[in-house]
């Protein structure tokens, strides 16, 4: 090769680059949509079809669900840790937490796939567990002082804030357009049986190690290539 040709041939380079990022952002913006429409079973396939590019494009730029989940709803993990600080700042913290549960599953109603995200856990997603861990940190702490002030029935504990958002993942995926406001009923509901006094006892919260099993999903269709992947 001449240096002719090494000077003609050098700014393909970032061309190549820019390319990929395009590509990146596409897939993004697809698995969006894709994702809010269908919930987190969406396959990888679909998400490639919907952003017009082809499948080893795909897995070039994610080659893992759980990636592509990392990166399509930090964002969204971000309003939801959000969510809690807004709730710790209020000096009513019986008022907090009641407006800290409809807030998120107003968010969940909002976009099935973010629904399916509070109800699963991603292990490899590392930016969305950390914002996931913190925001509990904080769930811990607001559920605390609402229990201190006497509005917040004594036994409730904050695997049941996990359980609420597995409850109202399932009405939201189950009635969909056909009932979009179910949800505020069912959460109305069941924020009025965490109010002190409680009318009776609850069961066993179920274990929290139990509980992150039931939080794994277990390589869903289209998870990685060529193998599934959390």
């Amino acid at each position: 090769m001449t240096s002719g040709d090494q000077h003609r041939d050098a700014p393909a380079a970032p061309a190549l680059r820019s390319d990929a990022e395009r590509n990146r952002e596409r897939i993004i913006a697809a698995a969006r949509t894709v994702f809010a429409r269908d919930g987190l079973d969406a396959s990888m396939a679909s998400v490639a079809r919907e952003a017009g590019v082809g499948i080893a494009t795909m897995f070039r730029r994610f080659p893992t669900k759980a990636e592509l989940v990392d990166a399509v709803f930090i964002d969204r993990m971000d309003a939801y840790a959000d969510a809690v600080t807004t709730a710790l700042d209020d000096p009513d913290p019986w008022h907090g937490f009641v407006g800290y549960v409809e807030d998120v599953c107003a968010m969940q109603a909002a976009d099935y796939g973010f629904a399916d995200v509070l109800t699963t856990s991603f292990p490899a997603a590392k930016a969305l567990e950390r914002r996931r861990n913190e925001a509990y940190e904080g769930m811990v702490e607001l559920i605390g002082r609402a229990k201190a002030t006497g509005r917040l029935r004594a036994d409730f504990d904050p695997s049941d804030l996990v359980l609420v958002h597995m409850a109202n993942a399932g009405v939201v995926n189950a009635t969909g357009d056909a009932a979009p406001d179910a949800w505020r009923r069912v959460v109305a509901l069941l924020i009025q049986s965490f109010e002190a006094p409680a009318r009776g006892s609850l069961p066993a919260s179920p274990d929290h190690d139990a509980l992150y099993r039931a939080m794994l999903r277990p390589g869903p269709s289209g998870a990685a290539a060529p193998d599934p992947g959390r």
